[in-house]
């Protein structure tokens, strides 16, 4: 295992606590940035490249027929592996914005294309779900199980606002556990249903969870209403039977006490727990490999890497798995006026040695163009899509493709426009907003086709 420094190029103020990364077809993805998207992104996705201590940052590009996802932190993430000829694919649902509301959409992120050169391009949709519904949360959970043929996805868990009528000036911020219930829905159909089972009797957020067949594990979390993590730890058990489902549940003493861990998998069957906190004061210096068979679950200490002094003096941490056995942890400067940027990043790894050669191995022999210094910038210009055509996305010698968060202009003086869809009619020249909340905030309009137009909302940022 090792761990080594990083060096974020001209990215740093986009990593947040409370981003995701993802895998798509052998790339990672940031989700979640600080902020709302701006003009050398307007999609809020990045590419992710790690080359010798430093990371960098590419925009990704929509398909055209692509919905808008908004940033989200702390949002339920799953992956979802190819299965009947379906490619693999993200869920993810909830979590906040930058404006700190607390969405309650759907969205399935899938590979859209490759072009010519390689570069990736993303499909997004959102997912309409019917019956009982989960309400808009984060800090949750999403977890896939298969039982007799079936597949179906299992939410738990999280925070959010106050109910609307308990809501007052005073507590207009505050949050709260989310009522304990399980919710299944299948995505073939978006037939969504809420479960309560007497072993889950109190709400709980920032847990883990992994799945194996047609089980789930819930492992830690906090809890709001008594301050604490308990280590608690249960096993779900979900039946998909030909009419209602059936769950159970049951309580396995060797849980953990932990609260928003990093957890990372190394096989289909095997994960590693780094990070997180014991208390509000006191961080979880050890690491752990959770193994999953037909058994049950079992835990097995890991030895932990050889810790900086930035990271056992600091109060808070985070970060995000990478791909099998890697992990991108920050820590705070806590306020050193010497470092520029808020945040220490290192890459953890803790692939052996024979395993880091044989990736390097195969990353060289790939056709792939995966070196960001010679790739394509996205045009900037006074309209912005989601997606680009073929023809738009030959290579250019140079480094423009990386992101450079220097090369933003000041939006609150120069706003920019981005339609929603090729047909749109906008004018930005005479175009009024219906309403606006704050000059340097995003507005939200509605797309010229009108408010029966089948895509809804139309998404502007800038200055109104």
């Amino acid at each position: 295992m090792t761990l080594q420094p990083l060096t974020p190029v001209n990215c740093a103020s986009l990593l947040q606590q409370g981003f995701s990364l993802l895998q798509l077809d052998g790339e990672v993805l940031l989700f979640g940035q600080k902020g709302w998207p701006k003009r050398s992104c307007p999609t809020g996705v990045f590419g992710v490249r790690f080359k010798l201590g430093e990371m960098k940052l590419r925009a990704i590009s929509f398909s055209n027929d692509s919905c808008y996802l908004p940033p989200l932190r702390c949002p339920a993430v799953c992956r979802l592996d190819p299965y009947d000829g379906l490619p693999e694919s993200y869920l993810i649902h909830g979590g906040r914005t930058p404006n700190n509301e607390i969405s309650s959409s759907l969205y399935l992120l899938t590979m859209d294309s490759r072009g010519c050169n390689r570069k990736l391009t993303l499909c997004c949709k959102e997912k309409e779900l019917v019956g009982e519904v989960p309400g808009a949360r984060y800090g949750h959970t999403m977890s896939m199980v298969q039982s007799h043929g079936k597949t179906a996805c299992v939410l738990f868990g999280g925070r959010s606002y106050m109910p609307a009528g308990e809501r007052t000036t005073e507590n207009w911020n505050s949050v709260v556990d989310c009522p304990p219930q399980v919710f299944l829905f299948d995505m073939e159909f978006g037939c969504s249903s809420a479960h309560t089972l007497p072993e889950l009797s109190n709400g709980q957020s920032f847990h883990l969870a992994v799945a194996r067949e047609d089980c789930v594990y819930f492992l830690g979390g906090h809890s709001l209403s008594s301050d604490s993590r308990p280590p608690r730890l249960f096993r779900l058990r979900v039946e998909l039977l030909q009419g209602s489902p059936l769950l159970s549940c049951e309580t396995i003493e060797t849980g953990i006490s932990i609260s928003s861990a990093i957890i990372s998998r190394t096989g289909p069957t095997r994960y590693i727990i780094l990070g997180g906190y014991q208390s509000d004061s006191q961080k979880r210096m050890e690491c752990s490999t959770v193994i999953l068979n037909e058994k049950g679950i079992t835990f097995e200490a890991l030895e932990s890497p050889q810790w900086t002094q930035d990271i056992t003096q600091s109060r808070t941490w985070f970060g995000g798995s990478a791909g099998e056995g890697t992990i991108i942890l920050a820590v705070p400067t806590e306020g050193r006026p010497s470092q520029a940027d808020g945040h220490y990043f290192y890459h953890v790894s803790f692939q052996t040695e024979g395993e880091s050669k044989e990736d390097k191995e195969a990353q060289g022999c790939s056709q792939e163009s995966t070196d960001y210094d010679n790739s394509t910038p996205l045009e900037d210009s006074e309209e912005l899509y989601f997606g680009r055509e073929p023809h738009e996305l030959e290579d250019i010698d140079g480094e423009e493709g990386n992101y450079n968060e220097e090369d933003e202009e000041d939006e609150s003086q120069t706003g920019y426009w981005m339609k929603c869809c090729l047909s749109c009619q906008l004018n930005p020249n005479t175009w009024e907003p219906y309403y606006s909340t704050e000059l340097f905030r995003p507005a939200m309009i509605f797309c010229s086709r009108g408010e029966g137009g089948a895509l809804g909302p139309c998404p502007v940022y800038g200055a109104v």
